[in-house]
């Protein structure tokens, strides 16, 4: 069982769910057809790459497997702790998402295959940020264990048996911020292209500030 989550637990979840899907959607709709928020697709195309001997295909796909696991490294070294915890260096590794997805835009322009590639590391950052709170897993960039957990917990109910409610909370908080986070993200493209990535770049820019703000305040505070 969850034990009781802060409001910052869920209000972060749900914008950095709503980041991703607006990121994904884009490399969706981009000239790539690509998604960088999560790897299972894009490691299944790798395989299939590496059987057909496609190597040029494969060294892209691979490149965007490694930014994703960099920019994993990347928090790994900055946080320092798979559990969510105040004053560890969110607003840090926000930022440098941020900072990702601004190079990216001009790269993306061009058709550069290394915008994928920062995308990618950006969600890579971002996914590894938000690892785990009170022993529950919080992954905001795919949806595959949310909706699994959720199967799971309905799956219970039929049963009669207890459920975890807060948990079940949290993955209808994920799933509905990815979801409104593709809305904007496809409609933003529509009118502005690669330009739209701006929108998650300003949104964790802009968590950032406010993160530093808040956790000085916090440390006065004590």
């Amino acid at each position: 069982m969850i034990a009781k989550l802060p409001r910052w637990v869920w209000s972060g979840a749900w914008a950095l769910a709503f980041v991703a899907g607006m990121i994904n959607v884009v490399g969706f709709l981009g000239f790539e057809h690509q998604a960088v928020t999560h790897l299972t697709g894009t490691t299944s195309m790798l395989s299939d790459a590496a059987s057909g001997g496609h190597w040029t295909i494969f060294g892209k796909l691979l490149a965007v497997v490694g930014a994703f696991l960099a920019g994993a490294i990347a928090s790994g070294f900055l946080i320092q702790d798979s559990t969510l915890k105040l004053g560890r260096r969110y607003g840090v590794a926000l930022a440098l998402e941020s900072l990702l997805l601004c190079f990216a835009v001009p790269l993306l322009v061009r058709q550069s295959h290394w915008g994928v590639c920062l995308a990618s590391a950006a969600c890579g950052l971002q996914n590894a940020m938000a690892t785990t709170y009170s022993g529950s897993t919080v992954r905001t960039t795919h949806l595959s264990g949310m909706f699994t957990d959720l199967g799971i917990f309905v799956g219970h109910l039929l049963r009669r048996m207890p459920v975890d409610w807060r948990r079940l909370k949290l993955c209808t908080v994920i799933i509905s911020g990815f979801f409104c986070g593709g809305i904007g993200g496809a409609a933003a493209f529509r009118k502005l292209g690669y330009a739209a990535l701006f929108f998650p770049a300003a949104f964790t820019g802009t968590g950032a500030l406010g993160y530093s703000v808040f956790w000085l305040r916090r440390r006065k505070a004590c």
